[in-house]
């Protein structure tokens, strides 16, 4: 279902007993995120902080913090219907036949929703508007960690448009409050965001910027989402809402932002000025990310909503809230994988992996080298590239299955031949490379090897009960005195 806003979502959350409203005073300095990490490690509720000290408005955090709120928060029961609806609105072969194409008729329906109507009138996010002394200490932006920098915008939709192609892109880059109208813009070597900076900076121009603060969650998720340059974030938030974004024209610049934000940032980044050393930050790999010199983003205009909710997530020590986002992207790009590499079965990037740490595949193997062959395809495409380890088993054994691949990556690897080493990009906050952006990544394959891929001896068959049997016991189970 489409949330109007993120206060819709609130209401929905509070209907499912899944929001827990805090009414006692609380500090925005590290006392909200030791709070949000206990109850996101005891897989709890969703929290909205009422009483802020030193702001008028609430905290929302751990909005997406369970495998529930996060199905929930894109409208469907489980993130795996993500990757369905996707496999079977590419599903080419729908278009095929005069049959067919009547078929495809409830997919093109849904085309329709996907593209972001401009409104030509101003929008709720526009309701109070702060020109002449936009003030970020208004707002009650958190200091996470202890040895934070400062206090961070920790769920920003960064919207910057292309100067060439005037192509708007969103993105989530963490914001350092410098002071009352400046921040860091913590984009990345390899992310869109800073592609477009360089454009701007051979143009010599300033660079506008948008940044909208508490979405239907549907368009917050769609700014963390690793899509292809072509693919607008708006119109993959109304794919997955089934209702196009509402978008009204920035107050002080030409882009346009969510109607129903609450709040939208607006302002420039100069690209004549001296970048600024931003950091350290407690992230989302669970160590603080180290210093860096970034560029800074002026703020000229703040507008909200007259009773507006501020959302933040709290990043750590795994599992937190951006765990179960990243899992909503892995099960939203396997249909997407499986059309380029149709041998895979099934994908885990697990929580401890933080992302781009680990990748477990499951594949059907049909030659020698099969396994290399998929490392190595997935390491060129996009963000893959920063996976420092890849595991790949056979189509029997469940990448889900933690236990079973450990098993097997125990018992089915011969070191030498089985374990590739490559160089390339990593994430720029990958702490353990001798270089920054820059270093090793490992393959390990760790499925049944053929005689001509060096396994000159017989491989073992696993061991298996008889079909026959595992009836007969689960038929007699309650004789035996097991419930």
């Amino acid at each position: 279902m489409a949330y109007k806003d993120l206060q819709d979502f609130i209401k929905h959350l509070e209907e499912k007993g899944l929001l827990k409203r805090i009414t006692v005073q609380v500090d925005p300095e590290l006392e909200i995120t030791e709070i949000t990490d206990r109850i996101s490690k005891q897989s709890g509720p969703a929290l909205l902080f009422e009483n802020v000290k030193n702001s008028a408005y609430p905290v929302l955090t751990n909005a997406m913090g369970t495998y529930e709120r996060m199905s929930m928060a894109l409208g469907v029961e489980t993130l795996d219907d993500i990757g369905k609806d996707i496999e079977e609105f590419i599903d080419l072969s729908n278009y095929l036949g005069m049959m067919k194409k009547f078929k495809a008729l409830p997919k093109l329906a849904r085309m329709a929703t996907i593209f972001p109507l401009k409104l030509p009138i101003r929008g709720a996010c526009q309701e109070v508007i702060e020109k002449d002394e936009p003030n970020l200490f208004t707002l009650p932006v958190l200091k996470c960690w202890p040895k934070d920098a400062g206090r961070f915008i920790t769920l920003p939709l960064v919207i910057t448009k292309d100067p060439e192609t005037n192509m708007q892109n969103m993105g989530m880059y963490r914001l350092q409050l410098f002071d009352k109208n400046t921040t860091g813009m913590h984009w990345h070597l390899h992310k869109d965001g800073r592609e477009i900076y360089e454009k701007y900076k051979l143009l010599g121009q300033k660079m506008p910027v948008s940044v909208a603060l508490g979405c239907d969650p549907a368009i917050t998720y769609a700014a963390t989402a690793p899509l292809p340059k072509m693919i607008d974030e708006m119109m993959f938030a109304g794919f997955l809402r089934k209702s196009p974004v509402k978008l009204v024209k920035s107050i002080t610049n030409d882009i346009y932002v969510p109607a129903d934000a609450e709040f939208v940032i607006e302002g420039y980044v100069d690209v004549n000025e001296a970048l600024r050393l931003e950091g350290p930050f407690g992230d989302h790999t669970g160590y603080y990310s180290l210093t860096d010199y970034y560029p800074v983003f002026h703020v000229t205009c703040i507008t909200h909503k007259k009773n507006p909710v501020y959302p933040a997530t709290i990043v750590g020590k795994p599992p937190m809230e951006d765990c179960y986002m990243g899992k909503a992207t892995e099960r939203t790009f396997l249909p997407l994988l499986k059309i380029q590499h149709p041998e895979i079965i099934d994908i885990n990037f697990p929580l401890e992996g933080v992302f781009h740490n680990c990748a477990i595949v499951s594949i059907k193997k049909r030659y020698p080298g099969h396994a290399k062959k998929i490392m190595y395809s997935l390491w060129g495409m996009g963000q893959m590239m920063y996976t420092k380890l890849i595991i790949v088993v056979d189509e029997n054994i469940s990448p889900q299955d933690i236990s079973t691949v450990a098993w097997k990556v125990f018992n089915n690897v011969d070191p030498k031949r089985d374990i590739v080493f490559t160089e390339g990009p990593l994430d720029a906050l990958d702490h353990a490379s001798n270089l920054a952006h820059y270093g090793y990544r490992m393959g390990i394959d760790a499925t049944k090897k053929y005689p001509n891929e060096g396994h000159t001896r017989g491989w073992p068959d696993d061991i298996e009960m008889s079909d026959y049997i595992r009836e007969m016991v689960t038929r007699r189970w309650k004789e035996y005195g097991f419930e």
